[in-house]
């Protein structure tokens, strides 16, 4: 079974095809990366923006998703205090 909410799985993000000038796409990436963001948040956020300064925002629309990386799960250390939080070891090591 599913970790998210009911509400969480009824707001599922729903994905399209975009089709981009590769200039374009790559100015994107450029200024996605400078602002930490991953190209779709980014694309998301710049979408979000043109809505609002067009009053056009949808009142139904959820928050942006959090930025970053994603929480891990807390540990526990022996003597069953909480501790930090578990690495998951998935990142690129540098």
């Amino acid at each position: 079974m599913s970790e998210q909410s009911s509400a969480e799985q009824g707001r599922a993000r729903k994905p399209i095809l975009l089709r981009l000038d590769p200039a374009v796409h790559e100015a994107l990436a450029q200024w996605a990366a400078a602002d930490l963001r991953s190209l779709n948040a980014h694309i998301e956020l710049l979408l979000r923006q043109s809505l609002a300064k067009a009053g056009r925002s949808p009142r139904e629309a959820g928050p942006l998703p959090r930025r970053g990386r994603p929480p891990g799960r807390p540990t526990v250390t022996e003597d069953g205090s909480a501790g930090g939080e578990v690495d998951s070891g998935d990142h690129a090591a540098g």
